[in-house]
C-alpha cells in the first residue's frame, strides 16, 4: 500500500531523503569529511546536493524532509524544485523548527545548532521556512521533541501550530534521546477541535535503538503517518562504523554479498509500520547503494542474529552524542 501524509493527504514514498547532510559543509555522519570533494563553499554545496537530488528524483523519491537547522537545505529544495520545474503537487516536502543553526558554515569546533522550543523561535522559524518553500511545504515538525523542554505542554506554542494547520500545513514532530517512546505516546495523545494535533511521527528506529517501537506501532494503527529516521545511525551501521559494535551487522551482510547499509536499511523496511524511511546519504553513491534495500529481504536466521547488536537506548544516545562533526 501507498503510504500517505496523513489518512487523506499526499502520497510518499517508501524512502524519502533526508537533507541533514546536504544542506551544510559539517554533520555527525561517521566519515563526512569525505562526501564534499568539491569544497565547503555555499555554491559547491548546493552544487553538490543539487546532484544527489537529481540521483534522488530520478530514483523515485517524492518525499524530502529539511530543517530551519540544516544550513540552505530549504533553499536548496527550493533552488533544486524550481530549476527543474517541479510542481509543488508532484512532491512532498517537510521541514522542522526548534534548531537554530550557529554553525556559520564552517567546520572548526563551535557549536552547530541550538535548540530553542519556545513560542519565539516557532513564529520566526515557521515564518522563515514558510516563505523559503511556499507551496512545497507540506508538513511541518517539532525537531527533536523529548520531555524536557516540555514543548507539547506549552499553550502558546500548540496554539500557534494550530493556526498554522488552520492554513494547510499539516503538523508532526521528531523525537530524540532515550525518551522517545514517551514522546510519541504523548503526540498520539494530543487532540483539538476533535482530531489529533498529529498527522505525523518521525523517530530513530534501527537494528541497535528499538525502544520506541511499540509508540510506532501504536501510532501507525492510530493513522499517523510514522517516518523513520537514522536508520544508519549516522553512519554506525555502514561500512565506515565501528567493526567491533557493527560484529553481526558485518557477518550478514557479507553471508547475503551485500553492503552493512543495504541490509540496515532493509531490516528498517521490513517493519510494517514504518510508512517512510529517510535515507541521510550525502553522495549519489550512498543513495545508489542505501535504495538497494527495497530489494532485500533478511531471512529469519539473520534477523536472529542482528538481536545481538541491540543495546539500551541509554548507551545508544551516549554514543551518539559523542560523534563529532566533520
Amino acid at each position: 500500500m501507498t503510504p500517505r501524509l496523513g489518512r487523506d493527504g499526499p502520497e510518499l514514498t517508501r524512502f524519502g531523503l533526508g537533507m541533514a547532510a546536504l544542506g551544510r559543509p559539517a554533520y555527525i555522519t561517521i566519515g563526512h569529511q569525505g562526501d564534499l570533494p568539491e569544497g565547503h563553499s555555499v555554491e559547491a554545496v548546493e552544487a553538490h546536493a543539487h546532484r544527489v537530488l537529481d540521483r534522488a528524483w530520478a530514483s523515485g523519491i517524492r518525499y524530502f524532509d529539511a530543517a530551519r537547522s540544516y544550513g540552505h537545505a530549504e533553499r536548496f529544495l527550493r533552488a533544486f524544485f524550481e530549476s527543474r520545474k517541479i510542481k509543488p503537487k508532484d512532491v512532498v516536502v517537510g521541514s522542522k523548527w526548534g534548531y537554530r543553526y550557529t554553525g556559520d558554515w564552517a567546520v572548526d569546533g563551535r557549536v552547530q545548532e541550538v535548540k530553542d522550543h519556545g513560542v519565539a523561535m516557532l513564529r520566526a522559524q515557521a515564518a522563515e521556512s514558510t516563505s523559503i518553500l511556499g507551496p512545497y511545504l507540506r508538513l511541518y515538525q517539532i525537531h527533536s521533541a523529548a520531555p524536557e523542554t516540555r514543548v507539547l505542554e506549552n499553550e502558546p506554542v500548540i496554539s500557534d501550530l494550530l493556526r498554522l494547520r488552520e492554513h494547510g500545513v499539516q503538523l508532526g514532530l521528531t523525537t530524540t534521546g532515550p525518551s522517545q517512546l514517551e514522546t510519541v505516546r504523548r503526540a498520539i495523545d494530543l487532540r483539538f477541535d476533535g482530531r489529533p494535533l498529529f498527522t505525523a511521527v518521525q523517530a530513530t528506529w534501527n537494528i541497535m535503538e528499538r525502544s520506541a517501537e511499540a509508540g510506532l506501532r501504536e501510532a501507525h494503527d492510530a493513522g499517523f503517518t510514522v517516518l523513520v529516521k537514522e536508520a544508519l545511525a549516522n553512519g554506525r551501521l555502514t561500512s565506515r562504523g565501528d567493526e567491533g559494535q557493527a560484529g553481526p551487522l558485518r557477518a550478514v551482510s557479507t553471508r547475503m554479498g551485500l553492503s552493512p547499509d543495504v541490509v540496515a536499511l532493509a531490516f528498517v523496511a521490513m517493519q510494517s509500520w514504518a510508512d517512510v524511511i529517510l535515507i541521510g546519504a550525502a553522495t549519489e553513491e550512498q543513495l545508489d547503494s542505501n535504495l538497494r534495500a527495497g530489494e532485500v529481504a533478511v531471512s529469519p536466521e539473520d534477523l536472529r542474529a542482528l538481536e545481538a547488536m541491540r543495546v539500551p537506548p541509554e548507551l545508544y544516545w551516549s554514543r551518539r552524542a559523542a560523534l563529532p562533526w566533520n
